[in-house]
């Protein structure tokens, strides 16, 4: 169960005033705590939400996390999910319970609100070089023995500016970083070659401020991926920790630090990293996967490892978002009321997959139902025959991208199958 600190922040949501700021809530609910709302237990289409709202499935969160636990476990996987996914407590918990080592951050924002919550442990996948966030993290590494962070190097200036920031801070704790390794030329961030490599790991060795830990990439940026190229630069990974530790990089740890994994090609990770030489210390073999929580309709359904390895499993989509028909101007068109500051939009368009009656409630299939486009608020709706839609009628969406999804909605409502909304889930973006 969650510790001490984040239970106590958990309960710190739960006691948060509904009102105004929250989208979709029933306006009666004004004034209540969400654990008062949520104890309620409300349904979705009938006690009083207002369109749009976005749900998110109670039961598949539950398969989610319960599947990639069994997943990391079977394959000898830490687990440090990618939090910038849903910035949301209540669901780090959730994977700390199903076994999730620590938590992944992208930006020192995001490492401030774990912090807040009493995440222990925080991979941050970045160089970290802002000089207020650095002495920051001093006095959080100063003042909690238990605490434990690692982050990206990939340059020499970057390992000067956090030696400057935290002698200037009077840190007395090292903060423990991994090499980066670029996916290769053209991708994102991380040395092009190991040669680079070494020369960050050198400078590290040159200062008290810095501890290597071991070696970190991202094989989502491998340039036109295919399973063997992405194979080849994971394998490249491996070989530079063995460098590193054959170097002596590696002196007087209890692990050695071997990071990758996003929530594409997760099952090459687990077999190059099932391959792992003998180093001087264990490999922790984390993976960062952050959007199998939710998973999607969309890019990654698409994209997930589970279709290549049908055997271990499949990922539900989690999210539907619900609109309401406020236009029908011909029997081509129609207007729902939830647009771009509702959707995600920046892969696909969301899908329409059924049709909730406006007069009785009753389901069905959006058969000749498609989104053609969004406007800020309205989604652009074609449609087959007059008699698909009406004006009143609720449409259940599809989304693509659980990143850009979740950071519209600063409360989620969490919703079993048969509508009845168990909890509400906090972001903060």
């Amino acid at each position: 169960m969650a510790g001490g600190r984040l239970a106590q922040g958990l309960k710190g949501l739960a006691d948060e005033r509904v009102d105004h700021r929250f989208k979709a809530l029933p306006p009666d609910a004004e004034g209540r705590t969400v654990g008062e709302l949520a104890a309620e237990r409300r349904n979705l289409f009938r006690d009083g939400f207002t369109t749009p709202v976005l749900a998110l499935s109670a039961e598949s969160v539950a398969h989610n996390l319960a599947l990639m636990e069994t997943y990391a476990a079977r394959h000898g996987l830490a687990f440090a999910p990618h939090g910038k996914t849903c910035m949301a407590p209540q669901l780090f918990a959730r994977q700390l319970d199903h076994g999730a080592w620590g938590i992944t951050a992208a930006v020192p924002h995001q490492v401030r609100v774990y912090r807040h919550y009493g995440i222990q442990r925080i991979f941050l996948a970045n160089e970290l070089v802002d000089a207020a966030a650095l002495r920051w993290l001093a006095g959080e590494l100063d003042a909690d023995p238990g605490f434990r962070f690692v982050c990206y190097v990939d340059s020499l200036r970057g390992i000067e500016l956090m030696d400057t920031a935290l002698r200037e801070a009077g840190a007395t704790r090292p903060v423990d970083v991994v090499v980066e390794l670029g996916a290769g030329e053209g991708a994102r961030t991380g040395v092009r070659t190991e040669t680079e490599g070494l020369e960050l790991a050198d400078a590290i060795a040159g200062v008290d401020t810095l501890r290597l830990v071991g070696v970190a990439g991202y094989e989502g940026e491998v340039p036109d991926a295919t399973p063997e190229r992405v194979t080849a630069w994971l394998r490249r990974l491996v070989a530079l920790a063995v460098e590193f530790d054959r170097a002596g990089r590696f002196a007087d740890l209890d692990r050695i630090v071997l990071s990758a994994g996003g929530s594409a090609w997760f099952d090459a990770v687990a077999e190059v990293f099932a391959g792992t030489p003998e180093l001087s210390a264990p490999p922790l073999k984390l993976l960062r996967s952050g959007a199998y929580v939710s998973h999607d309709d969309g890019h990654y359904r698409e994209v997930t490892p589970f279709h290549r390895v049908p055997e271990e499993g499949a990922l539900q989509p989690a999210f539907r978002l619900w609109a309401q028909v406020v236009s029908r101007p011909t029997p081509e068109q129609a207007f729902l009321n939830a647009g771009k500051r509702d959707a995600a939009y920046d892969l696909h368009l969301p899908q329409a997959q059924v049709v909730r009656s406006g007069r009785d409630g009753t389901l069905r299939p959006a058969d000749g139902v498609t989104v053609t486009g969004l406007s800020d608020q309205h989604a652009w709706v074609r449609t087959e025959r007059a008699g698909d839609l009406e004006v009143g009628d609720w449409v259940g969406l599809g989304l693509s991208h659980p990143c850009t999804s979740f950071d519209k909605w600063q409360l989620i409502p969490l919703v079993e199958q048969d509508g009845t909304v168990t909890d509400y889930i906090r972001t903060f973006f």
